[in-house]
């Protein structure tokens, strides 16, 4: 039987199964220290958990082409490869919290944050309980989340990003607590929420001018942050103007979920959860539509072309052919 992916706040078991792999996994230490992964300070354990937190800085610095400009295009964001890369990631965390749990059939819930944009993006929505999420603050100081100072059992940042976007040990390496702030002014935040008509909006799009290739519905050259495609408009950079959807919950979260380090905080992998199950209901209609093919030139494309490998750590050779076909991996309760 196929685990199915439920929202958050209808199902408990989804919930607390997801606190308790995240708890495990912080505590979980690797065998190698942030000295292993070129982190500047006194060497010290990384976690399980942080290591999602550093593969996600590192993607993120990872320029395409390689002597390009990350924030142009990089291995993970801002081109082609977002969705996919995001969806292996999302895998790799779901199989660590089936392992540490030892429950096979675990699925990630996900966080429909467009339910409360239609509410109004309260800051008080039931997912920022202290039995859910837990609510804001610099730090948190509530839920599952909160920080609490000589507490070891406190959720504790300890990795960030430094002042150049690299992977920097949080506080000098005695960590921090987790740091949201809800619905500020931009350009600092942002102060709502996507809507169901944004989600509906962006599941319908069509580029303009003729479609010479299915597969430019789907994202067209430059393949960058500029290109118009359902990726693009899912991401968030399209239309302009201010961030939307993906980017723009991000900034609505504010505190860690603003930087590159946003894996710090866990609502990150229910939002991208949420992102991940939109994506799905696009390809019901455009099945395994995905652009650039291996026709692209390398450079400036490869590392985001179809049949190149993913920049992940442990990715094990997947490339974003092999993440547009999920069915027998996961399905989701609900599709928008």
């Amino acid at each position: 039987m196929v685990p199915v992916r439920n929202n958050v706040m209808s199902d408990e078991a989804s919930l607390n199964a997801f606190l308790a792999g995240v708890a495990l996994l912080k505590k979980e230490l690797t065998n190698v220290t942030t000295k292993s992964f070129g982190i500047p300070g006194t060497p010290n354990p990384v976690s399980t958990y942080d290591v999602f937190v550093i593969g996600h800085i590192g993607a993120a610095n990872s320029a395409i082409p390689s002597n390009g400009d990350p924030m142009v295009r990089n291995a993970a964001h801002r081109g082609p490869v977002f969705l996919p890369w995001h969806r292996l990631m999302l895998l790799s965390l779901e199989a660590h919290i089936r392992r540490v749990l030892g429950a096979p059939d675990f699925a990630l819930p996900y966080w429909d944050w467009a339910a409360d944009g239609d509410s109004g993006s309260p800051t008080d929505a039931a997912i920022w309980g202290s039995t859910y999420m837990g609510g804001q603050g610099d730090p948190v100081s509530d839920g599952p989340f909160g920080y609490f100072p000589g507490d070891p059992d406190s959720f504790t940042v300890r990795i960030e990003t430094g002042p150049d976007g690299e992977a920097v040990q949080a506080a000098d390496g005695n960590g921090r607590g987790l740091i949201r702030k809800f619905a500020q002014e931009p350009p600092q935040g942002w102060k709502q929420l996507p809507d169901s008509a944004d989600v509906k909006a962006t599941l319908g799009f069509a580029p303009p001018g003729p479609i010479v290739r299915p597969e430019d519905r789907y994202d067209k050259l430059d393949f960058s942050v500029g290109s118009d495609g359902f990726r693009g408009r899912l991401e968030g950079w399209l239309p302009g103007g201010r961030p939307r959807m993906h980017n723009q919950v991000h900034l609505w979260v504010g505190g860690d979920m603003d930087p590159v380090s946003s894996p710090n905080d866990p609502v990150f992998f229910l939002h991208h959860c949420n992102v991940d199950r939109i994506w799905e209901s696009w390809m019901q209609s455009y099945t395994s539509l995905y652009a650039p093919d291996m026709t692209a030139a390398d450079p400036p494309y490869g590392g985001e072309r179809i049949d190149d490998e993913l920049v992940f750590f442990g990715s094990q050779h997947y490339t974003p052919r092999n993440m547009l076909d999920v069915s027998r991996r996961y399905t989701y309760d609900h599709l928008p």
